[in-house]
This record gives structure tokens, C-alpha cells and sequence, in this order.
């Protein structure tokens, strides 16, 4: 099985949760309780994640040695400006660990608040969180846009669809 779906906020992407918290296999048939998530995205974030039971091909999309991308849309409190973009791009170290974005556009932004459009390559634990973080800024609202070439699009909140073969392909290929 190969399951695009548009996680909600405050929902885990754990089988089980010991706060109680809700799953996002809450969200599928209960037939399909073999998947498993193809990577995550926290607690507070929202948007498309894929769920297999492809063993292959979760590692194909997780691994870093992969480089598969992934966008972002960041909802940021305060104004960035432009060069932290480029030092994002650059690279940061943060926690003890190097954070990079492949790309960081701003999309818009004021005084009280920017959007960001970010692409990583790693997904590390928190990476766009922490990328902001280090430059004293709060993210509001994260979003996970794409994987690949797999985009969100249409699909409504707390909704699945099954990937097509073709897009399974294109994910594979991009590898």
C-alpha cells in the first residue's frame, strides 16, 4: 500500500501515543494497520506524509544518502529579511548539528509576520523549527507542501488518497 494523506495539527504520527493523543491512523481504514508513517511531522506541523508497507521504498524516502526533497510553507512571527534565507542555504549549526536548507524563498512578509517556502534534503528531527529557531524566531504555522515531486494539492485536511503507480515511479526515480 502506498497512502498519501494531509495530516492535522495535534495529531502524532506514532501507532500508539502514551498521552492519548490522537494518531494519524485514526485517520485510515482500520484494515490498513500494517503501514507505517514514511518519515514524520511533529505534533504541531501539518500537510502531506506518505504511509507503506514498503519497506524499500520508506527507506528510498527517508534516507539522507537519498537526497529526496521536501517543501515547506513556514508561517514565521516577525519580518526575515533575505540574508538569513542565504544563511539557511548556507548552513547553520544549531543544537550540535549542521541545519541547511537546498532553498528558502520568502514568500511574503511584514513586520508582524513572514512566509517562508523551504526545500531540505535530510529532514532532520525539527529541522525547519530549529532553522528558525536559531534566529530567534517563532514559527506559527508549518506545512509540508511536497515530497518529490508529489505535492499536497487538493487533498483536504485529515484526508487520504492511494499514490498512483505512475507517481510511485516518479518517487523512485527521483532516487
Amino acid at each position: 500500500r502506498y497512502i498519501a494523506l494531509h495530516k492535522p495539527v495535534k495529531c502524532v504520527c506514532s501507532h500508539k501515543d502514551e498521552l492519548g493523543r490522537p494518531t494519524i491512523y485514526e485517520l485510515l481504514p482500520r484494515e490498513w494497520e500494517t503501514v507505517n508513517s514514511v518519515g514524520r511531522l511533529d505534533y504541531n506541523s501539518e500537510g502531506l506524509i506518505f504511509l507503506t508497507n514498503d519497506g524499500q521504498f520508506a527507506l528510498r524516502l527517508t534516507h539522507p544518502r537519498y537526497g529526496v526533497r521536501k517543501k515547506y510553507v513556514a508561517t514565521v512571527e516577525g519580518k526575515v529579511e533575505r540574508g538569513m534565507l542565504e544563511q539557511f542555504a548556507r548552513g547553520i549549526f544549531h543544537g550540535g548539528e549542521r541545519l541547511k536548507a537546498e532553498r528558502a524563498t520568502l514568500i511574503s512578509a511584514t513586520q508582524a509576520r513572514s512566509v517562508v517556502e523551504l526545500e531540505l534534503s535530510e529532514g532532520k528531527n525539527r529541522e525547519v523549527r530549529r532553522l528558525f529557531e536559531s534566529q530567534n524566531f517563532v514559527v506559527n504555522r508549518l506545512q509540508r507542501v511536497q515530497i518529490g515531486k508529489i505535492k499536497l494539492g487538493e487533498l483536504k485536511l485529515g484526508r487520504w488518497r492511494t499514490l498512483t503507480e505512475a507517481e510511485i515511479r516518479t518517487l523512485l526515480s527521483e532516487i
